[in-house]
């Protein structure tokens, strides 16, 4: 094992005649476990040459090794715009999600409180604190109970059930792909196009498909009536104009798009009696 040891600096009155004292900080040396020094069970931490503390490895058993400084605690966006990125966390201060510009994670959607969510640090861990959101903030599918609910590596966090945030602990060990990067459903509003579990929907939606499943989208996971999905896709047509059967075509088309790049997972579920919502993986 090597040890960084500083040389100190002698004493004003101890040098030899002739030589004068210096305060530049003196160069760190490595010294292995036979050093006169470590074996005398003597070890000097420094930082930039200047000694911080001094301790005895007299217990630390010979051959093993010292943990390395953990990384700090992480979040990394699963499902979004922007998935992959990474936002670190601070003990020292909370980060707010939001809609809202000043929010230091932002999430522009609608269907995003403006400050939606809070992570802080509670002495020995993470936790995530909903505030009063309108469509809720869930951990691992679980709506946040009480406001307030603890943080483990791994955890996902979802806002509005629109982004999922995963939680990477302080010396985790944050995958460079995560497999939630290409799950589910993904909208360009820009240029319409939509991904499912990573594959492009070639060639697009109609104008009609991809205006039903911006609809379900921007529901939240709500339930769309046969009115709204009429004022959505059709909104130059009165709804006597467009029949029940209209709709239930549009939406197997959908479905049947959909299912060419996942058939795996049933994206629009029928709430009978009611109409439909999107379910996003």
């Amino acid at each position: 094992m090597l040890y960084l040891w500083y040389n100190a600096p002698q004493a004003k009155n101890s040098l030899p005649d002739g030589q004068h004292h210096t305060s530049e900080p003196q160069v760190c040396q490595l010294a292995g476990d036979d050093s006169p020094a470590v074996t005398a069970g003597v070890r000097i931490h420094q930082f930039q040459g200047f000694p911080m503390s001094v301790d005895s490895n007299a217990d630390v058993p010979s051959g093993t090794k010292e943990a390395k400084p953990r990384e700090t605690a992480m979040l990394v966006l699963q499902r979004g715009a922007e998935t992959g990125r990474r936002w670190p966390l601070d003990r020292s201060r909370p980060i707010t999600i939001g809609r809202n510009d000043d929010c230091d994670i932002v999430l522009p959607d609608r269907q995003v409180s403006r400050y939606h969510a809070r992570i802080s640090w509670a002495g020995d861990h993470y936790q995530v604190e909903d505030l009063d959101s309108k469509n809720g903030t869930h951990v691992n599918g679980a709506q946040v109970q009480n406001a307030i609910a603890p943080l483990q590596d791994g955890d996902e966090i979802q806002i509005a059930l629109r982004f999922k945030l995963a939680f990477v602990d302080a010396g985790a060990t944050a995958p460079l792909s995560l497999d939630g990067e290409h799950v589910g459903l993904r909208l360009d509003k820009e240029t319409r196009q939509v991904w499912a579990n990573g594959m492009l929907i070639d060639p697009p939606l109609s104008l009609h498909q991809y205006r039903l499943l911006e609809a379900l989208w921007e529901s939240g996971g709500s339930v769309l009536t046969r009115e709204q999905i009429i004022e959505a896709v059709w909104p130059e047509a009165s709804s006597e104009g467009v029949s029940e059967q209209a709709i239930d075509a549009l939406v197997r088309r959908l479905r049947e798009r959909i299912e060419e790049c996942d058939a795996e997972f049933r994206y629009i579920v029928t709430v009978r009696g009611h109409g439909f919502r999107l379910e996003n993986r």
